[in-house]
């Protein structure tokens, strides 16, 4: 067994979590939790604890919630903790190089793309708005770029037909937090492999907006946004001045005799809806006010031939 290590970690939402935990259940010592502020959320606006604070605060573990890493106090807390090494997963803010230089070991990041594709903050969900085939998780020497450090460590899975977001979201978690606990087992033995900047590309961060469907385009890409979307921000559309949110759908060969957007068929199977190229099957939505429910149910005593999604 290695020497053990007094490791800080710094995280924040759901993702970050399986890391925490596989940390806890090693032999070294976590010296303190970092994690953003308390949020307001919910109807009432009432400020939530990060999942990453809840798991923390369960296991009696010292927490810190500094509003920047900027300023000098917050680095003095880093100091004091004399850390051997911080992990890193979606903490979501960039830590200066004076932050960054703190831990004996560095800052290790662990990113949920196949670096250098996909660096910035929403990579799960762009490599399944692409079409990408395959993703997976970087560990990552950090600097002061976005995501930009030197790779220690990539663990790929395949991105399946009927991966989600949400699901893609959760086995990648799973794989980092694996991968970090036998990062941390070699250090300080471990080779640095320079990113490829001419490969780079960016993962903007998701809006509502861009996931209004869009009938115009092929039911592929559809389908694929449906995937990505799912379960923030949601693909939506707009039918009788009402939006309706579709959370499951496939893309469907058969040509499309009508216009973009219009039902050509609501049956057993799903809500068929004319694309682009091709045909989207809504397999599952969700109307206002409503629950989610199968498409077969929604369509049921609605005369939905030839209405058209907009």
């Amino acid at each position: 067994m290695t020497r053990p290590l007094r490791v800080a970690f710094a995280g924040t939402p759901e993702f970050a979590v399986p890391a925490l935990d596989a940390l806890i259940k090693t032999h070294h010592e976590i010296v303190g939790v970092w994690t953003q502020p308390d949020r307001p959320a919910g109807r009432g606006r009432k400020l939530m604890a990060s999942p990453v604070k809840r798991h923390a605060l369960e296991h009696s573990l010292p927490i810190q919630q500094p509003a920047t890493f900027k300023s000098a106090a917050a680095r003095l807390q880093l100091e004091t903790s004399a850390a051997d090494v911080m992990v890193v997963a979606a903490y979501g803010r960039l830590l200066p190089a004076a932050v960054l230089a703190v831990p004996r070991y560095g800052c290790i990041n662990i990113h949920a793309s196949l670096l250098p594709r996909w660096r910035g903050a929403a990579p799960i969900q762009r490599a399944i708005l692409a079409g990408d085939t395959e993703t997976g998780i970087t560990l990552m020497q950090m600097d002061q770029g976005l995501d930009t450090g030197d790779m220690l460590d990539v663990r790929r899975t395949a991105i399946r037909d009927d991966d989600t977001a949400q699901n893609l979201h959760e086995r990648l978690a799973t794989l980092g937090a694996a991968a970090m606990v036998e990062l941390l087992a070699a250090l300080p033995e471990v080779t640095r492999v320079p990113q490829n900047e001419s490969a780079a590309t960016y993962a903007a961060k998701l809006t509502r907006a861009e996931a209004r469907v869009d009938w115009m385009s092929p039911a592929t890409e559809i389908a694929r946004g449906v995937r990505a979307y799912n379960p923030w921000p949601v693909a939506y559309t707009h039918w009788r001045g009402e939006w309706l949110r579709i959370w499951g759908a496939q893309a469907i060969s058969t040509a499309a005799p009508d216009t973009p957007g219009t039902v050509i068929n609501a049956g057993p199977e799903g809500i068929d809806v004319a694309t682009g190229k091709a045909v989207l099957r809504i397999k599952q939505l969700q109307a206002a006010g409503r629950r989610r429910m199968p498409a077969v149910d929604f369509a049921r005593g609605r005369a939905l031939m030839g209405e058209r999604f907009v």
